[in-house]
């Protein structure tokens, strides 16, 4: 075992994981397109874009070379009374790539931040405007949307991972989807009774992504809209994880047509390799912000806000997305997840499988041995980290097909012999 590893992982504190029963980390030493190396010698195929953001796979010469230039020239500079070229060209090509007006950008370096800065937004909208009362959120149930205190309380309390802050948190709203129709009195009576003191409804469109990868349909995220714009709320679409191709469009809003106030995104903005959010309202939420008062101004502003290097990986991000078949492959990805996972809906201790783009997910029954089904997947040369009841591919839309059958062909494996356990 590497020195470095032995001796610092003593001083690591793991993301979501018990470290008294805690297995030993993977060493990672290198990577290459959808593949992770391992320092003792193997490979593993990576399923799931390191947490989604990897959409062009590891190393893309294109944007390696645009950060080198970048770091050569002007790393990073406070983006308060200075700006610079990446960060402003970066706003103008998401303006320009975003549906309708969404226009004006706001930067940050994660998503969980670009959900607080959304909260705030459509909060000082309605108080800018007179109406300090719209202050409460609607979110769903199984939905996600960060792990910061804000971002927690709108997360499924019940499903979600932050029970133990009950009662720490901002009480909000949380309503059923409505994807039928007796789900669509309910959310409509519910924005009604309370459009006096909501600020905005968000949601994870099409796709709810760590609540369980649970997919619903345009016609449901068009009513929401609708409903909405009936009712006088703010709609805030979280496309972190959905936006940037991954559901089989550019943003999945633009499936249902829809128009959201603001758009979180972040994930695969610098195609998995610099932390970079933005959050982007329409021109009327922006100008809810103009006045000759600076208590109306949105204070907000992390130090990294705009990182040059992040904004110059994500400029070369949309480069890719503009040069080569991007969504041409996500489409392909989904054919063939859609062929080589169907295998998985006869097998015993499986609920469901669902595909969507580039997603595709496979809900099990009973209780579920995490570390054992990571652990097999590893020994089968793939990295899968299943959560929940849930064991699912995103892998990077340049991932070759025999790559992703090898995906499905583990996967396929293991939950057969899982069923053979049952």
């Amino acid at each position: 075992m590497s020195d470095w590893l032995t001796q610092g992982l003593p001083h690591i504190w793991l993301p979501y994981t018990q470290m008294t029963t805690a297995a030993t980390p993977l060493a990672v030493v290198a990577t290459q397109g959808a593949r992770i190396r391992l320092a003792d010698g193997r490979e593993l195929i990576d399923g799931i874009s390191s947490w989604w953001t990897a959409c062009h796979g590891y190393n893309h010469p294109h944007i390696r070379a645009a950060v080198e230039q970048q770091l050569a020239t002007l790393p990073h500079v406070m983006f308060a009374g200075l700006v610079h070229e990446p960060a402003l060209r970066l706003a103008q090509r998401l303006a320009a790539l975003l549906p309708g007006d969404l226009e004006r950008v706001f930067f940050t370096e994660s998503g969980s931040v670009a959900v607080e800065v959304a909260l705030k937004m459509a909060i000082q909208y309605w108080r800018n405007q007179g109406q300090a009362a719209k202050k409460r959120i609607v979110y769903f149930r199984h939905a996600y949307h960060g792990d910061t205190f804000a971002t927690m309380a709108l997360c499924d309390p019940e499903e979600g991972m932050h029970t133990l802050f009950a009662g720490a948190m901002p009480d909000q709203l949380m309503a059923e989807l409505p994807s039928d129709e007796n789900l669509r009195r309910a959310f409509d009576l519910l924005l009604r009774t309370h459009a006096d003191r909501l600020a905005a409804v968000i949601i994870e469109p099409l796709v709810q992504g760590a609540g369980g990868m649970k997919m619903h349909d345009a016609t449901t995220l068009a009513f929401v809209a609708e409903a909405c714009a009936r009712h006088n709320v703010l709609l805030i679409a979280d496309e972190i994880m959905t936006g940037l191709g991954r559901s089989g469009r550019m943003f999945a809003c633009e499936e249902a047509g829809v128009l959201p106030d603001i758009v979180c995104l972040s994930k695969a903005l610098t195609g998995g390799t610099l932390p970079l959010a933005a959050t982007v309202a329409r021109p009327h939420v922006f100008e809810a912000f103009l006045s000759g008062d600076p208590a109306a101004a949105l204070m907000h502003g992390p130090t990294y806000m705009a990182n040059a290097m992040a904004c110059a990986a994500a400029n070369a991000s949309l480069d890719l997305f503009e040069r080569e078949p991007r969504l041409a492959q996500v489409a392909a990805i989904e054919a063939q997840m859609r062929e080589q996972l169907a295998p998985c809906r006869r097998l015993a201790g499986v609920a469901e499988l669902r595909i969507k783009g580039a997603i595709g997910a496979v809900e099990l029954t009973g209780t579920v041995d995490l570390d054992g089904l990571r652990r097999r997947f590893a020994e089968l040369g793939v990295w899968v980290r299943p959560f929940g009841n849930v064991v699912y591919l995103m892998p990077p839309f340049i991932i070759a097909a025999d790559e992703l059958a090898t995906l499905t062909a583990a996967v396929r494996q293991v939950l057969s012999e899982r069923a053979q356990g049952l």
